[in-house]
């Protein structure tokens, strides 16, 4: 893999990156969603809490803050959980309420899912939220309609669209970076990140891809985001992703199982490579910059902050 990637030189001034974890169990994972119902979730062990104690001392290690988008679901019932992510200096952001992807709703029903996850999260956590990422990047094509819901409900900004074709998600028409999807309001969207190769645009943001794929290509692609296009990194993971000794679902399909399982005892290992070599910091701070920057997804024009 090392051979395959021509690597830009390391800026030392290094950019400051998105570092975000989205906040669900190892049960409400898309992967799973047709074989385990809503339903047994509470039947379920849980083990995102201990999942992320082990992320909050791996970034205390590496002196890095990060963004934790939580679903409303979590924070309800691990509100301890959540005032330790917001004690260690972390952005406490909506995830929704349970996972349900944007395009299963109606706007009213979207509407009032994000709400009902915000109350329960500030109420949680004792400061706002000012940030949301949809499951599964389920904002695309079919759903821009819910950029108004934001915006109504005064958020800051989202980091919602995969801007590539992906059999589960996917806006490839979007802009790589972070844009303003509507004319009157300041919302702006931010991306997870790709990078370009052999003139197609390719994920790079992380799940998945990050456990699957060599380190070598993280570290091409956030070098190439920041070196070449001089813009910062958006990365993610899931707290499940982490542990290796989780329940395993037998009676998923194996496209899933495989998709879930591979990597798990090296995620730990590779994130702290990962936060170790780049610089990294809140999705808040990031929005706060990026803003200065974006473009409307309609003409591609630059927008003056």
């Amino acid at each position: 893999m090392n051979a395959s990637f021509h690597l830009p030189p390391h800026d030392p001034a290094r950019l400051v990156n998105g570092l975000s974890v989205d906040v669900e169990d190892w049960f409400q994972v898309g992967a799973f969603e047709n074989v385990i119902a809503r339903d047994a979730w509470d039947t379920l062990k849980t083990r995102v809490e201990d999942n992320v104690h082990r992320v909050i001392d791996l970034f205390a290690e590496a002196d890095v803050k990060a963004t934790f988008f939580t679903l409303g679901w979590v924070a309800g019932r691990h509100p301890a959980m959540i005032r330790r992510i917001v004690d260690a200096g972390h952005e406490i952001a909506s995830h929704g309420y349970d996972h349900a992807r944007v395009f299963t709703f109606t706007p009213a029903e979207f509407a009032e899912d994000i709400a009902r996850a915000r109350a329960i999260i500030e109420d949680c956590a004792g400061v706002a939220v000012t940030g949301y990422r949809a499951p599964s990047f389920s904002i695309d094509h079919r759903t821009p309609w819910a950029f108004d819901i934001l915006a109504e409900q005064g958020y800051a900004y989202s980091s919602s669209v995969a801007p590539v074709v992906h059999d589960h998600y996917g806006w490839p028409e979007a802009p790589r970076f972070a844009f303003r999807p509507l004319a009157d309001s300041p919302l702006i969207e931010i991306p997870v990140t790709t990078a370009m190769l052999g003139g197609r645009r390719v994920a790079a943001g992380g799940g998945g891809f990050f456990r699957v794929l060599p380190y070598a290509f993280s570290r091409w692609a956030i070098r190439q985001v920041n070196r070449e296009e001089a813009r910062p990194a958006v990365f993610y993971f899931h707290p499940w992703e982490v542990d290796p000794d989780q329940p395993r679902v037998g009676h998923a399909p194996v496209r899933s199982r495989l998709r879930h399982y591979t990597g798990l005892a090296r995620m730990a290992g590779k994130l702290r490579e990962l936060v170790g070599e780049f610089a990294w910091g809140r999705m808040d701070d990031l929005a706060a910059i990026e803003a200065l920057r974006t473009v409307d997804f309609a003409g591609c024009s630059e927008v003056v902050a």
